[in-house]
């Protein structure tokens, strides 16, 4: 038990840096989509977008009702889904904890 301990402390140890550096690259990416699609897309070219419609409404409109909003629960799982890669490609997931 002591030695499987020592050794996920050592695996987390090592490759802390580099999980934490990559999280905070996907979390620069995550939030700069979300800004452009909801500052941007919604405020910024709200009038240029207004020249198309979708379902009816203008897009600049419907970006700021509703797609930034699905957007930004898209991100949620985007967020979730790239985690878990990330945590088993640096050893710091919980799921070889669970199954031994």
């Amino acid at each position: 038990m002591s030695n499987r301990s020592d050794h996920h402390q050592e695996i987390s140890e090592q490759n802390l840096t580099g999980y934490w550096q990559s999280n905070l690259r996907l979390l620069a990416k995550l939030l700069t989509v979300w800004f452009l699609v909801s500052f941007g897309c919604g405020v910024v070219l709200a009038d240029w977008l207004d020249q198309y419609s979708l379902f009816g409404f203008k897009l600049g409109f419907w970006f700021a009702q509703q797609g930034a909003i699905y957007a930004f629960v898209a991100l949620i799982f985007i967020y979730a889904w790239q985690m878990k890669i990330l945590e088993r490609k640096f050893g710091v997931d919980d799921d070889k904890e669970r199954s031994s």
